[in-house]
Formats: structure tokens, sequence, C-alpha cells
């Protein structure tokens, strides 16, 4: 390969659980970090997704009006977007707020129902970013290319797909070992 592969990963609603398995790559990060330019990720300060993108993986629901702006630059700046994680591919724990309701109901429940001390929800502009309606996958906003399930996915299934990514292959999405959610 001579040119390096310009890798993104986003962490919109979801736990970080992925990223963290992301990690359990261990050394395979060296070899990794050799093929790829790391472009946009939680674990760089990098403030805007950038263009020309050739591998993004997303972790998370799309739960708020931040992270439907976001996954849509996402999916017109990327070649290949892939849904990583449960969250992003079913909306899983995100998407448990979606029987409470709309959004008003869901704050409503956090920050007034729940609390003992100063109910309120917060108006600041800011401080919680409008929630869209229901927790949704990434799925169902924007076109996605391949999915890696799992809660979170673990590190030789994440190897396994970048690795194949890297040698210019699509990855084979079979068998327990690659399919399994959760």
């Amino acid at each position: 390969m001579s040119e390096k592969i310009r890798f993104a990963s986003v962490w919109l609603g979801g736990c970080s659980g992925c990223h963290m398995s992301f990690l359990d790559l261990d050394e395979w990060l060296f070899d990794l970090a050799q093929a790829v330019e790391v472009v946009y990720s939680p674990v760089a300060d990098i403030k805007a997704f950038p263009e020309n993108v050739d591998v993004t993986l997303v972790e998370g629901a799309i739960a708020n009006q931040d992270h439907l702006e976001l996954i849509h630059t996402i999916r017109k700046n990327s070649k290949l977007v892939v849904s990583f994680g449960d969250c992003a591919v079913t909306g899983n724990v995100t998407a448990m707020r979606n029987p409470l309701g709309e959004a008003d109901v869901v704050l409503s429940r956090a920050y007034q129902d729940a609390q003992f001390l100063n109910p309120q929800i917060p108006h600041d502009d800011g401080i919680v970013p409008p929630l869209t309606a229901q927790a949704l996958p990434v799925h169902a906003v924007v076109p996605v290319d391949l999915y890696i399930p799992g809660c979170p996915p673990p590190a030789k299934r994440i190897r396994g797909v970048l690795q194949a990514l890297l040698e210019g292959q699509s990855p084979e999405m079979i068998g327990r070992e690659m399919l399994k959610f959760g």
C-alpha cells in the first residue's frame, strides 16, 4: 500500500465501550498506525470532521441534533461508513429511551422525575443538545456500508474487519465470531 488510508472514528449516542474495545487491539494498534492516517477520533483533538475520509467507524445511535448533523457530514465526507457496535447497528441501549415517548418526556423523566434536589430541565444553550424524537440506529438516517455488531464488538472482530479493509478486501461477516450481537 503506497498511500495511507484516511481513517476516522466517531462516538455518538453510546457508552464508548466500542472505542475501549478498539483500544484492546493492543500492539496491533502500532501496525494499524503505520497503515492509516487518523483524521478524526474522540481520542484526537480534531474539532471538525474532515473531507475525503476513506473509512469511518461510527459508534453509538443518533440521539440528538448534534449527532444528526454530524452523521450527515460523515456520510457526505466518507467513502465507507461502518456502524460500529450494537448501538450504531440497532439503537441498543441508547434506544431504551424510545418507549418513554418523545424527547420532552425523556427530558422530564431524566431531569425532573428522577431528581430529588432542584429538579429542572437545563435550558441554557449548549448544555443539552436538542434530542431527536427517538434514538435511531445509523442506517435509519444515512446509508451504511458495513456493520460490526457487538456490545462491544470484541477486538478480534474489529481487527478482522480492519485487516480486510487495509488489504483492499471486503470483510467476511459470517459466523458467530463475526456476527454475534451483545
